[in-house]
């Protein structure tokens, strides 16, 4: 019986709080073809499931809230449960691909069984085919959730052999032995937090400063809060979710990167900011400096933790200059913004205070959570992850992987929300859209693919100092 963090438990207590939500995290792995059997599919992930015991546990919730909710095994565990089976029609091309993930996320994942599924997907064009990853946000994030990838496929085109299983579950804990065991937890709080605090005054210089950059990102956080500019780009979202995905490679993300200077993340910002700026003038409205205010996650992950199956990340609130219309400016005041929030320490601010959170009563944590996810918010309008996916190819059952396209959940009056993943030199950015909202979500992936040539139109000009910090 493991405990959820305080941000695992979040997700799942925040899609609890919004009926029409469904917060899993997702990706669609495209092959060479021919597609495998549905038996082929199957067996090889029978002979993977036991290296991810996350999968055959489910969550449950601890009575009137006492502790954080608990994985536990399925006692009635059954693969085929989580093995879905669909063909494309033809043309089997992106639409069609697309369409058939924004129906896969729309639906909830079940909470009486393990929190996942995966869709083999025949029929694509040029002989290919994919499989579809659904998890809900609770139990991965985008590193341990790419590291899965790891486990279900192969890193050469010869499969691995199947894993030894002597899995039996353990019995299922009644509510009486949940609430018992939080009880016990929630009595040794205060030894918990002693040592905690114990553990930190040995370094004064390090918590000094740690306390000074918390301060300091707390404070920035607030200030960032302020409602953006109203805009079409929020609002409240509808049941279902549109999908869209645009193209580009790491070889042109660093032809900008060498000319125009920042970082990877600040040149795939840029064009998604130039999409998002396309977007906003399509539908008649005026871009201005504070309209697109966008939530991008940021690891807080030790090196080699990737396969604990759990959320650690905390989180910057950049504004995104969608008024500017040379991709130049664009890209210089991207850089300057992230280089600001970074500075102001948002990300160390916002792992405090899910540290904290470790430390306190579960009850108010749940009750804050739940409080937030009824609150208006302004503040945010959409979210932008990249996540770094693997150099080396991958293969299932000999078929190499060819492209990888993430997805992201939006919830909270996000209408928007914008997934970037590279794999193997070539980077796709899903594009989550509201379905009643956000109808136009491939003008935005076409967007953002011009917002990218623009760049690389720049840094192929006359050559010029590189903007920004």
């Amino acid at each position: 019986m493991d405990r959820m963090n305080p941000l695992d438990a979040a997700f799942l207590q925040a899609e609890d709080e919004e009926p029409h939500v469904s917060l899993a995290i997702a990706s669609i792995a495209v092959f060479e073809g021919p597609a495998p059997t549905a038996e082929e599919f199957r067996a090889t992930l029978a002979g993977r499931i036991p290296l991810i015991p996350r999968y055959r546990q489910k969550a449950r919730e601890v009575p009137f809230d006492l502790g954080p909710p608990v994985w536990v095994d399925d006692p009635h565990f059954d693969l085929d449960d989580h093995l879905r089976s669909t063909a494309l029609p033809a043309p089997g091309g992106d639409r069609e691909l697309a369409v058939l993930m924004g129906r896969v996320m729309s639906a909830r994942l079940d909470r009486d069984r393990p929190l996942w599924e995966y869709w083999l997907v025949e029929g694509l064009a040029e002989d290919r085919w994919a499989l579809i990853s659904k998890v809900h946000h609770c139990m991965v994030d985008g590193i341990s959730g790419t590291d899965l990838f790891r486990i279900a496929l192969d890193e050469t085109p010869e499969p691995r052999a199947p894993a030894a299983d002597d899995w039996q579950p353990s019995a299922e804990p009644s509510d009486l032995r949940l609430v018992t065991a939080a009880a016990l937890d929630a009595a040794r709080l205060p030894l918990t937090s002693a040592r905690a605090l114990a553990r930190a005054v040995r370094s004064p210089a390090v918590l000094a400063r740690r306390t000074r950059d918390t301060v300091g990102g707390l404070g920035a956080l607030v200030t960032a809060l302020v409602p953006a500019t109203r805009s079409s780009l929020s609002g409240a979202p509808s049941p279902e979710r549109r999908f869209a995905f645009a193209r580009t490679s790491v070889a042109d993300i660093s032809r900008v990167r060498r000319t125009l200077g920042g970082t990877f993340n600040d040149v795939a910002l840029a064009a998604v900011t130039a999409g998002l700026r396309r977007l906003l003038l399509e539908r008649g409205e005026v871009p201005t400096a504070h309209a697109v205010r966008t939530l991008i996650p940021v690891s807080v992950r030790a090196p080699g933790t990737e396969s604990v199956r759990d959320n650690q990340v905390s989180l910057l609130l950049a504004e995104l200059p969608v008024h500017l219309a040379d991709p130049g400016e664009r890209l210089a005041a991207v850089r300057q913004q992230v280089a600001t929030v970074k500075a102001e320490h948002e990300a160390e601010a916002g792992a405090a205070v899910v540290e904290l959170a470790r430390y306190g009563p579960f009850a108010a944590v749940a009750a804050t959570v739940r409080l937030a996810a009824h609150l208006p918010q302004r503040s945010v309008v959409t979210v932008t992850t990249n996540v770094p996916g693997p150099r080396t190819p991958l293969y299932a059952l000999g078929r190499r992987l060819v492209e990888m396209v993430p997805y992201v959940p939006i919830a909270s009056r996000l209408r928007l929300g914008v997934a970037i993943f590279s794999y193997c030199g070539q980077v796709t950015v899903g594009i989550t859209g509201d379905h009643d909202g956000a109808a136009d979500v491939w003008s935005l992936a076409r967007g953002v693919e011009e917002g990218m040539a623009e760049l690389l139109a720049a840094a192929d000009g006359p050559a010029s100092p590189a903007h920004g910090p």
